[in-house]
């Protein structure tokens, strides 16, 4: 299926790993309107089927050179308020339901990723960079303030002084400083980055869904959470997971000398 009309493309193969496409990559994937729209309609879209792992990619020379400013100046005073809310509701809409999944989402970035480019970057569990991509917040550089949770992810992954260093300078960082920081996971040669982001994401997919999406909430609780609940928590959580059908396959499999198959767990919707 084709989201959004066709500046968002969603296939969900039988194995449940959902490919997620911006494809606006003429306009190196700036995020209009559309885009947000149908980016929400793919999220929704892995919510309702299920699936297992979201590769998040970007075509053409660029992931996603953040928002698209040659839409946005041909409004201006309320229209350019109610339209640009109009942006960020779809946007972070589709953050909330994309982290709200069990499915771990898989990034791969190349070329040049900015503003709302960085929180879709961020937003995800993996993120793959080429090693000639680039990075820069470039909002205050135009008189903006962040959307799609870059000012909460920044200051989560690289620190408060280097998201801010980041967010007032809008300096250019390369790849590798931005793995270097913990802006993304690893840096990949740029002629690998689509075979080694699908063999993540295919790899995710065979795992064990509900133990990670348990994870993934954990970590994202973790972050602000006192110790003492926050160990409440993960003992609640363990137990789940424990009883469910992927811990029973995940034991078995480990005193039976064999490898788990997950795959026999369904995900929950």
């Amino acid at each position: 299926m084709t989201a959004g009309a066709t500046s968002v493309g969603i296939e969900i193969d039988d194995a449940g790993l959902a490919r997620v496409t911006l494809r606006r990559g003429e306009a190196g994937n700036a995020i209009d309107l559309d885009l947000t729209r149908g980016l929400l309609e793919a999220a929704r879209a892995c919510a309702r089927e299920a699936v297992r792992a979201v590769l998040l990619t970007g075509e053409g020379r660029s992931f996603c050179v953040g928002g698209d400013l040659r839409e946005f100046s041909r409004l201006s005073g309320e229209a350019l308020e109610k339209h640009l809310t109009a942006v960020t509701d779809a946007l972070h809409d589709a953050l909330r339901t994309f982290a709200a999944s069990d499915a771990p989402v898989v990034a791969a970035v190349q070329g040049a990723v900015a503003g709302a480019g960085i929180g879709l970057a961020a937003a995800a569990d993996v993120t793959l960079a080429a090693d000639d991509a680039s990075f820069t917040a470039a909002y205050t550089g135009i008189g903006y303030s962040p959307d799609a949770g870059v000012s909460w992810f920044l200051p989560r992954l690289v620190g408060p002084k280097r998201a801010l260093d980041l967010l007032l300078t809008n300096r250019r960082i390369p790849a590798a400083e931005a793995a270097a920081i913990g802006l993304v996971t690893r840096t990949v040669a740029p002629d690998r980055l689509a075979a080694e982001a699908e063999r993540t994401a295919e790899d995710l997919c065979r795992g064990p869904t509900t133990a990670f999406g348990a994870t993934r909430r954990l970590v994202a609780a973790g972050l602000t959470a006192d110790l003492g609940p926050h160990l409440d928590r993960e003992a609640r959580a363990l137990a789940v997971a424990a009883a469910s059908g992927t811990g029973r396959e995940g034991v078995a499999a480990f005193l039976g000398k064999r490898t788990p198959d997950f795959t026999r767990i369904p995900p929950s919707p």
